[in-house]
């Protein structure tokens, strides 16, 4: 049996971190550690456990790391490569956990353990472990084992990569954003361009980054770590692949929490989430234009308008305007163009502590004596690995509409005239539309079917996952689930870009069992 370790076939991811992955679904799409880091229906099937197959073993080591959680442990979790196959060639999933202390004579923590499934794709589960660990621990005591996992192709786990140039590895030219006045030939050569390289380099490896592999790799976590049934909380494509987890393996969840939850429906899967983008943008800008508009901005150099009707058009027009003439930036060699300014833009309506620094970026731009300061996402390139899985992913799980220039050309122009903020981008060209290889399953239907226990959260205004989104991802579960609707803009809500209401009534669910009687709303 061939074992393909992370050390072998690529070197461990850099650190190259990004705000949200190729769908915009929030995650980290690279990260680097020197420890051990850590779509099929049901008649088409996820493989069942094999019958006769002994649980895998995990052998746990100290990684602490300076400012994360006190006790944190890490090891390393074989799977197939291809899980049809289970005594073929193997590769290595980077798993953390973070022990529950134990009454006398008990063997597991009080209600088992609690997967922390990241977002992404190509957000790593045990660098959100890292940064959730102690928040968490502080909020739900010694109540569950804190478990996350790597999922392939991410941080510790093996990797893969297309061999792609840096300039093809930024998240600007990942993201297809058009050229100036919606120009699209370049992201069409640049979208095959990819795809061929990906084709050629990628192997097998790449192949298996499916958001099903990750769910089969996440019931053969729960089986080594000896629980019958299991906790979750997955936020962003991570409570897609925690929806899909629960409809799978039913029999095998306890208490699950979506956070931040993309549209279900199998036609509209990936693409379908790029494209909300532009509605949830449209959704979100208004907090940032009250804000930006507000007097205490005065105080702080960072007022942009002094009413938000007069910071909505400022935005799209700036851009406009560095689509022609681009700025030169901190960064040598690489200017503030309009695209780097909507980038900069999606990624601060994601929370509103990243306000201040777009609006700094806007104020520099305007100023001709200033020399704006680019944020890390759209100034350097990402590791290949890190985009090779952050492509993989959405371009193996489904099949993506191919189409010529003129066409795509086309679909930009409609886009970028009704949602001017984000520039036609999201239903622009990407390498999926030119991928090789064909989905091996159909994707999953999320259904009603199954036990309940299910608790969805998000934001009135998600600028990646709107509420529209989350309301189909309700839909579809019926009675086996409740919505929690936050009263705030942003992503990701526990624990994060929500507010007190929200996360106590998720803590209260995660640490009772006890599913709302009926849907509710949390007041901002």
């Amino acid at each position: 049996m061939t074992t393909y370790s992370k050390k072998t076939l690529v070197a461990v991811l850099t650190a190259a971190t990004v705000a949200a992955s190729l769908t915009g679904f929030a995650g980290v799409a690279g990260a680097s550690s020197d420890a051990p880091r850590a779509g099929t229906g049901a008649a088409a099937g996820i493989l069942p456990a094999r019958a006769g197959q002994p649980a895998p073993v995990l052998d746990w080591q100290p990684c602490e790391k300076p400012g994360g959680p006190a006790g944190q442990e890490c090891a390393t979790l074989s799977v197939p490569l291809d899980h049809a196959d289970p005594t073929g060639p193997r590769i290595e999933v980077a798993v953390s956990r973070i022990r529950a202390a134990r009454l006398a004579g008990a063997t597991r923590a009080p209600l088992g353990t609690l997967l922390v499934i990241p977002g992404g794709p190509g957000g790593s589960g045990v660098q959100r472990l890292t940064q959730k660990g102690d928040r968490l621990r502080a909020t739900l005591g010694d109540a569950y084992d804190l478990v996350a996992m790597d999922p392939r192709g991410v941080g510790g786990s093996t990797t893969a990569s297309c061999g792609l140039d840096p300039e093809d590895r930024r998240l600007l030219t990942l993201r297809s954003w058009p050229g100036p006045g919606g120009e699209v030939a370049e992201n069409h050569a640049r979208s095959r361009r990819t795809a061929e390289a990906c084709a050629r380099n990628g192997g097998a490896v790449l192949r298996s980054f499916t958001t099903a592999n990750q769910v089969r790799d996440l019931d053969l976590l729960r089986a080594a770590l000896g629980e019958e049934r299991i906790s979750a909380w997955g936020v962003s494509y991570g409570a897609y692949v925690a929806a899909v987890y629960a409809q799978e393996f039913p029999h095998r969840t306890d208490r699950w929490v979506l956070d931040s939850v993309g549209d279900p429906d199998p036609e509209r899967l990936a693409r379908g989430w790029l494209a909300n983008m532009a509605r949830g943008a449209e959704d979100r800008f208004p907090d940032f234009a009250a804000w930006a508009a507000h007097p205490d901005r005065d105080r702080e150099g960072l007022r942009l308008a002094e009413r938000p009707e007069r910071v909505r058009p400022l935005v799209p027009a700036l851009a406009a305007e560095l689509d022609e003439r681009p700025r030169p930036s901190d960064v040598p060699g690489i200017p503030l163009t309009g695209n780097g300014l909507r980038q900069a833009l999606q990624n601060a309506l994601y929370a509103d502590a990243a306000f201040p620094a777009f609006a700094r970026l806007v104020r520099e731009a305007r100023d001709p004596g200033a020399t704006p300061a680019l944020p890390p996402e759209p100034a350097g390139p990402m590791s290949d690995q890190a985009a090779a899985v952050m492509i993989g992913v959405i371009c193996n799980d489904v099949t993506w509409p191919t189409g010529s220039v003129a066409g795509f050309r086309r679909a930009v122009a409609a886009d970028r005239a009704a949602f001017p903020l984000t520039g036609g981008m999201p239903v622009n060209v990407t390498p999926c539309a030119f991928w090789k290889d064909r989905p091996e399953r159909e994707p999953v239907r999320i259904t009603d079917r199954g036990p309940g226990g299910i608790l969805l959260v998000n934001s009135r205004r998600d600028p990646a996952t709107p509420l529209a989104g989350a309301l189909r991802m309700r839909a579809a579960l019926g009675d086996r689930a409740r919505t929690l609707v936050v009263e705030h803009g942003g992503h990701g809500m526990y624990l994060g870009n929500g507010n007190a209401c929200g996360d106590r009534a998720v803590t209260a669910y995660l640490s009772s069992g006890r599913l709302p009687a009926r849907d509710g709303v949390c007041p901002d």
